[in-house]
């Protein structure tokens, strides 16, 4: 066989920097031993290395398909991707592989990631650049990601074993007590910003030319090619590649921070009825006031085991800061009782489980699942790559738990438990083996899987019912749910499949844009797969879930929402629909809780009266025809859903607030507390419930003060009742001055059974046709993004792959 045979393209992004760098070359493996290539051989085609500051979800589409076009090739030729894994910038490095993601899913071909770090020092060493080599790679707020290697004829040797991120004044120092200071040669984009520091140091002396400060195309190839990053590479699964960030987001360092410190964190006396707080399950990083809980509840698991306890001493030292290696554990509590808890320990970039709790009353319902989906996570966030454990041989529910995420046979250890009890060792890749659905909020859904995929078996038959379909793939991302739904031309629903992240924002009282953005990479590919799954299985096609290639178009949620959020499922989308040569559909968020009324009544057609009451939006719409949208009234404060979770944060309900204020209220009386209802006079069709939320307040605080417990079954219909009672009569006379006689709702609040039932009661007795969302598309859920893609595919509006996420966006 001719090496010629062998040969891949393969196309090279990153976007870690504000340098894009794209080359496109052939792949050719060189050494084989056992079937495994030992390195590859990289005939660059064509580059594209340029300086795109804050431009490149704009540009990176556009320049991969230039860089193929350069090489006399285009998407049909690619045979993989290779990303720029990072460090380097947070919203950078998820572009790239966000992007990197979609085009890989969209072409059906194999990815690979690789160090930026590395990329940077081949850059060098192509350059001719040999001897000891520095990076400071910038990581802003004052910090660089350092690196040291030395440059020999074969190529940079890592000095290092991990990722790491420290002040750019701590890296100058270190490089300037080492005894080959003056060998160091410097390079990295940190010295733009940090140049000074490292001047001061006398290191710049011997920095490289600065245009070899920035990772290039050609240089991530050859840190992906080098036997290293082959040994690095590991899975080639797009749903397997992830960013390297080397820390935690700032609220979760925060938080630990504070429940490490706070000794009171969990007894926080609220004024609240004990049996009333907390009435849903709640996961959070364990904090001091817990250790006794859970050496109580360790004791009375393996009581009579032969398994000897963690101590309350033993789970502190735990938290203290000079632990050798970073921990992190993680507990489960409902009704204020700590019901379960699992921690882990980073060894390299493995993380050893070092306790798996539950309490017995509380097992099969998938606690131990979700308490070490939260421990990978926050492994996989330190640099780790695989998981480990010991079980013991016999114990088959536990060895049945962890295989089920993922876990397999690594080895024996003998007597590990005693005398004739062994220990099985059990290791898994990250991230773990876990389910896509709304129930299971968990970090990650991907699960080990041959890649890529291979292709469906159609008869022709099936082959004539998917283009007569004409199937749209809309995808929205712009809070807390990856969420992707299939729609057919006809206005079927064939999929609808969210992944949640209600767990990891609960604790911080409400969403944490970093942490949102970090889960929208991790999950979007596999709930991709799930939804093209179902719609294949909705359709009785046999041969396979639908293929990209299968799809009509591809739309995507531009807007508003949290840009970071945004980014990924746009990047995502924009790479997904080049890579399978479909049209993008761009979709306005706000249209999309509009147009999910038209699953519940499809002839719904203007004019009407529209109400948007979710968590970020407030407004009251007259939709005068389809793309023509009066906004009549909008929040000039807090939007509703916000008042909800802010209320129910200070009655130490939890997070999100409306599902439990909802079911408190259902046996309260709406007037018990006279609430003030705000801007309630005729023709003022603005809202404001910051003075609600504010007397709200004030009545807990009277009535705590006062020695009185709060009767929060009344308190919650009463502050419903003021915020109901608004909506309700501003819709009237928004119907009665408008001459419309139809009315409809959107947004998560419209989930609540007491804000349905009044409208269709109220409005229906004045003859007004009042529609509700069905309750599965009242929150966000790409099953409305895809009505409104349907719409503008039927009318061929499509969108640029120019096009960038709009956090701003309006109705």
């Amino acid at each position: 066989m001719r090496l010629d045979d062998l040969r891949t393209l393969i196309v090279a992004i990153d976007t870690s920097t504000d340098m894009l760098a794209c080359s496109a070359a052939w792949w050719t493996p060189e050494v084989f031993f056992d079937d495994t290539p030992s390195r590859a051989h990289i005939e660059v085609l064509a580059s594209n290395d340029h300086a795109c500051r804050r431009q490149a979800n704009v540009e990176l589409v556009e320049t991969v398909r230039g860089v193929l076009a350069d090489a006399g090739m285009d998407m049909c030729d690619v045979g993989g991707f290779l990303v720029g894994r990072g460090p380097g910038s947070f919203t950078g490095v998820r572009i790239g592989i966000s992007t990197a993601k979609g085009l890989a899913s969209g072409a059906n071909v194999p990815l690979m990631g690789a160090s930026t770090l590395d990329a940077t020092a081949w850059t060098s060493w192509r350059a001719g650049v040999r001897g000891k080599l520095a990076v400071a790679a910038d990581a802003m707020r004052g910090e660089v990601y350092p690196a040291l290697y030395v440059l020999n004829d074969e190529g940079p040797i890592r000095l290092f074993e991990r990722e790491r991120v420290v002040k750019a004044a701590v890296a100058a120092q270190e490089w300037a007590a080492r005894e080959d200071a003056s060998e160091l040669q410097l390079t990295g984009d940190g010295l733009v910003r940090y140049g000074t520091l490292f001047e001061e140091a006398g290191l710049m002396g011997r920095a490289v030319e600065r245009d070899l400060w920035w990772p290039t195309g050609e240089g991530l190839l050859r840190a992906a090619a080098s036997p290293e990053g082959l040994m690095a590479a590991g899975s080639t699964d797009p749903a397997l590649v992830l960013p390297v960030y080397t820390r935690l987001s700032d609220a979760e360092e925060n938080e630990r921070k504070r429940l490490g410190l706070d000794a009171s964190a969990g007894s926080r006396v609220t004024g609240v009825a004990d049996e009333l707080a907390g009435r849903h399950l709640q996961l959070r990083p364990m904090g001091a006031a817990d250790a006794e809980a859970m050496a109580e509840l360790e004791r009375e698991v393996f009581a009579g085991a032969g398994h000897e306890p963690w101590s309350a001493s033993a789970f502190l030292s735990e938290l203290a800061d000079d632990v050798p290696t970073p921990r992190t554990w993680w507990v489960a509590h409902d009704n204020g009782e700590l019901i379960g808890f699992a921690g882990g320990m980073v060894v390299d970039k493995d993380v050893e489980i070092l306790d798996v709790v539950v309490s017995q009353e509380h097992r099969r319902a998938g606690i131990a699942r979700k308490l070490l989906a939260h421990v990978s996570y926050d492994a996989q966030m330190l640099g780790c790559s695989s998981a480990s454990l010991e079980v013991e041989d016999g114990n088959s529910a536990a060895i049945a738990l962890y295989e089920s995420l993922g876990f397999s046979e690594a080895g024996v250890r003998r007597d590990y438990y005693g005398a004739g009890r062994n220990a099985r060792i059990l290791t898994a890749p990250l991230p773990l083996v876990l389910p896509v659905d709304a129930a299971s909020p968990e970090p990650t859904a991907a699960a080990v899987r041959e890649w890529p995929l291979p292709a469906p078996a159609r008869s022709e038959e099936e082959c004539e019912q998917i283009e007569r379909r004409q199937l749209v793939l809309a995808i929205e991302s712009s809070c807390d749910e990856t969420a992707v739904a299939i729609i057919d031309a006809e206005g079927n629903l064939l999929a609808n499949q969210v992944s949640t992240q209600i767990d990891f924002h609960a604790r911080f009282g409400g969403v944490v844009p970093e942490i949102a953005s970090r889960k929208h990479v991790e999950a979007i590919v596999g709930v991709v797969d799930a939804a093209l799954e179902e719609a294949a299985a909705n359709l009785g096609l046999a041969g396979g879930a639908i293929a990209p290639s299968e799809l009509a178009a591809v739309g995507v949620t531009q807007g508003p929402g949290l840009v970071g959020a945004l980014v990924v499922g746009v990047a995502f989308a924009k790479g997904f629909a080049a890579a399978a040569h479909k049209p993008l559909i761009c979709v306005n968020h706000l249209e999309g809780h509009l147009f999910a009324n038209k699953l519940t009544t499809p002839d719904l057609e203007p004019p009407f009266i529209f109400t948007l009451v979710s968590g970020g939006h407030t407004m009251l719409v007259h939709v005068r025809a389809w793309g023509d949208y009066e906004v009549l009234g909008e929040t000039l404060d807090d939007a509703v859903g916000e008042a909800f979770d802010k209320v129910a944060k200070a009655l130490g309900l939890g997070y999100p607030g409306g599902p439990v204020i909802s079911r408190l209220a259902e046996t309260g009386n709406p007037k018990a507390i006279d609430f003030p209802r705000a801007l309630n006079s005729r023709g003022d069709y603005r809202f404001s419930l910051s003075g609600l939320k504010t007397a709200v307040t004030l009545y807990i605080e009277q009535e705590t003060k006062a020695g009185r417990t709060i009767n929060l079954p009344d308190l919650a219909a009463s502050f419903e009742a003021a915020v109901f009672d608004v909506q309700y009569k501003k819709a009237k006379n928004a119907l009665r001055e408008t001459g419309a006689r139809e009315y409809c709702i959107g947004g998560g609040v419209a989930a609540n059974p007491h804000l349905r039932k009044m409208v269709i009661e109220k409005l229906g007795r004045q003859g007004i046709r009042v529609t509700v969302p069905p309750q599965n598309a009242c929150t966000d859920n790409a099953a409305m993004i895809a009505v409104v893609a349907r719409e503008k595919y039927l009318r061929g509006e499509f969108s640029d792959f120019r096009v960038d996420a709009d956090p701003n966006m309006t109705l």
